[in-house]
């Protein structure tokens, strides 16, 4: 343990100027669909802040405007998973910001997608044999890799917007459903992930508004919805039709889905019946959402 407390990691005003350690930039996109990135360009500031809609219990589509969801921020402006990227997000209208989230080899909760640190911060070790103290030691300028706990204040500062917690596995579900109750957070946060991951989010909270990941053109089975009790059925965007849209809301589930990045295809989801949309591109998603363009 060190005796000095690290520094500040107060979100930043200065865009990430340094090129992205990875092309395919971020993994989880559908690949076989031309929404991927190739690149994610750096210095554009943040638009002045937007009070976000709440994001409520889910209704039919018709009933309420689709939600806007930032993917780990606002990654074409700053760095993914990180304070200045969440940031960003909100202030160009997310609904809610969608971050990924691992453990530290002290079982701290931490803003990271990868299980190695080597595309974002040039370090190759696996996040699990890191301590929170040596994260500190990767900071680049005013960008740190964040707590869980930072981002869930980063975000609770904005009006009415929400944490989207990706969990991939169970294993940082008990420290992350502590961090958050501890913050007295748990109406700012939501959950996605795949069943093993999220059946652990439901065992700790009951009442946690939760989207679970499905890749399957068949909805789930009645008894896991029973035992899980989503929210949201949470597709990748190729998956959704006005016929998956519309089974998922017969069967009591809003539609969440991830990650469209085009304007064509916003609006194609929209048409659908969609409740939220999940995009890397939080600014252009706003806009098509709102009718600007």
């Amino acid at each position: 343990m060190t005796a000095a407390a690290p520094p500040s990691r107060s979100p930043a005003t200065t865009p990430d100027t340094r090129p992205p350690r990875s092309p395919a930039a971020l993994p989880d996109t559908p690949k076989n669909f031309p929404d991927t990135p190739k690149n994610l360009p750096s210095t554009i500031p943040p638009k002045a802040p937007r009070t976000a809609t709440a994001v409520n219990a889910p209704t039919p589509a018709d009933r309420r405007p689709v939600l806007a969801v930032a993917h780990r921020g606002d990654p074409f402006r700053y760095r993914e998973n990180t304070l200045p990227s969440v940031g960003s997000a909100l202030a160009a209208g997310a609904d809610a910001v969608e971050v990924d989230v691992r453990l530290t080899r002290d079982g701290v909760p931490v803003l990271l997608h990868d299980e190695t640190l080597e595309r974002l911060w040039g370090d190759p070790r696996p996040l699990r044999r890191v301590t929170l103290d040596q994260l500190d030691g990767l900071r680049d300028g005013d960008l740190a890799v964040p707590t869980l706990a930072e981002a869930v204040k980063t975000v609770a500062a904005t009006p009415a917007a929400r944490l989207l917690i990706d969990l991939d596995d169970p294993h940082p579900v008990a420290a992350t459903w502590q961090a958050v109750t501890g913050l007295g957070t748990e109406h700012r946060v939501a959950f996605c992930g795949p069943v093993t991951a999220m059946l652990a989010v439901r065992a700790l909270a009951p009442h946690a508004e939760i989207a679970l990941t499905w890749k399957q053109p068949r909805l789930p089975v009645r008894a896991l919805l029973d035992d899980l009790r989503p929210q949201y059925l949470n597709p990748p965007f190729g998956l959704v039709t006005p016929d998956f849209t519309a089974a998922a809301h017969d069967a009591g589930l809003a539609v969440s889905t991830w990650t469209a990045d085009l304007r064509r295809t916003m609006r194609r989801l929209r048409a659908a019946g969609v409740d939220s949309i999940t995009s890397n591109r939080i600014g252009v998603l706003r806009s098509v959402l709102d009718g600007r363009r």
